[in-house]
C-alpha cells in the first residue's frame, strides 16, 4: 500500500506530466523552429532545437520562482514585442530560402546547429509564454511542492520536462523521418509554410504585446 509520501509525489508527477505535454504539443515559435530545422538537418537538429528549453528556461524558472508574479507588465510587454520582431524575422528568412532550397540528401546535416540552437534560445528567452507559465502556474505549484518536500518539487519539474521535451523530439523524428521523400516543389512548399507560420507566431506576439494585457 503506498504511503501518503509516494502518492503526494506520484501526483506532482502527473502533474507535471500533464502540463509538460500542453506545452510541448501547443503550436508556437519553438515548435515551428523544430519542424524546421528538422526538415532542414533532419532528426539530429531537429532534437537540438527540442532541447532548447533545458538550457534557456533556468534563468526564467529562478526568477519567477524568486518573484512569484512580480514581473511588471510593462517587461512581459516589451518581451513580447521583442520576441515577436524576431520571431518575424526569422520566418521572413526561412521563406527567402523556401524560394530556391532542395530536399536534402540522406546523411546531409544542417549547415550551423549552433547558430540554430542559439536561435532557439534567443526566441525562448524573449517568448512571454514560458514567463507567464512559471509566473502564474509552474512557480505556485513548485513553491507548494518544495514546502511540503523538495523531491516533490522535483518531481513536478522533471515530469514537465520530460514530456515538455520528449513531445518536440518525438515531433523532429517524425518529420525528419520523412523529409527525404520530399520532391524539390513540395520541400519549398512544406519550408515557406514554416516561414510564415513563424511570421505569424510573431505577429501575434507583436499584437499581444501593444494592444492586449499580456496576463
Amino acid at each position: 500500500m503506498r504511503t501518503k509520501r509516494e502518492v503526494a509525489r506520484v501526483t506532482e508527477l502527473l502533474m507535471g506530466l500533464s502540463l509538460g505535454l500542453g506545452a510541448g504539443v501547443t503550436p508556437g515559435a519553438l515548435l515551428t523552429l523544430v519542424i524546421t530545422a528538422s526538415l532542414r538537418g533532419g532528426f539530429r537538429s531537429g532534437v537540438r532545437l527540442a532541447c532548447v528549453p533545458l538550457l534557456s528556461d533556468l534563468p526564467v524558472v529562478l526568477l519567477a520562482v524568486t518573484a512569484v508574479g512580480a514581473l511588471p507588465q510593462v517587461l512581459l510587454r516589451v518581451l513580447s514585442v521583442g520576441g515577436g520582431l524576431y520571431v518575424v524575422y526569422l520566418g521572413v528568412e526561412t521563406l527567402r530560402e523556401a524560394r530556391t532550397a532542395l530536399p536534402p540528401r540522406p546523411g546531409e546535416d544542417a549547415p550551423s546547429s549552433a547558430r540554430e540552437v542559439l536561435r532557439g534560445v534567443v526566441v525562448n528567452l524573449l517568448n512571454p509564454h514560458p514567463w507567464l507559465f512559471w509566473i502564474a502556474v509552474g512557480s505556485p505549484i513548485f513553491v507548494s511542492a518544495w514546502d511540503r518536500a523538495p523531491a516533490y518539487a522535483l518531481a513536478f519539474v522533471g515530469g514537465f520536462y520530460l514530456v515538455l521535451v520528449g513531445s518536440k523530439v518525438a515531433l523532429a523524428g517524425a518529420v525528419g523521418a520523412g523529409r527525404h521523400r520530399l520532391t524539390p516543389r513540395g520541400y519549398r512548399l512544406l519550408l515557406g509554410a514554416s516561414g510564415v507560420l513563424l511570421a505569424a507566431v510573431g505577429a501575434v506576439l507583436i499584437v499581444r504585446g501593444l494592444l492586449f494585457p499580456v496576463y
